[in-house]
């Protein structure tokens, strides 16, 4: 009589994952791609030929995808977000006069 079967998604609320990248660093991953193919196609228009054009494309993409793997497993999903973020807060709060707490 009950003869459906439920199947359960368990990565509820998980960010996506694709061959170990994680969250953002796919679409870096993505943008590197398209970038490449921009630099292969003005190389190409240039007149730079074909091979000029697959050593430069091949080693700046190797270079790159070797990077984003770097930052995805060192960073993690949120990690380089907070390093920004921590960047931007200053050590230090400098008041040189009481005027900010002082009430009228």
């Amino acid at each position: 009589m009950n003869s459906s079967i439920y199947h359960i998604n368990k990565r509820i609320n998980k960010s996506i994952e694709f061959r170990g990248l994680r969250a953002q660093y796919i679409w870096y991953f993505g943008g590197m791609v398209i970038g490449l193919l921009i630099v292969f196609a003005l190389l190409y228009i240039a007149g730079a030929g074909t091979l000029v054009g697959m050593t430069v494309v091949g080693a700046g993409g190797a270079y790159m995808s070797i990077k984003i793997f770097a930052l995805s497993r060192k960073y993690g999903e949120y990690g380089m977000m907070k390093v920004m973020a921590k960047r931007c807060v200053p050590r230090v709060l400098k008041s040189y006069s009481r005027k900010l707490f002082q009430h009228l």
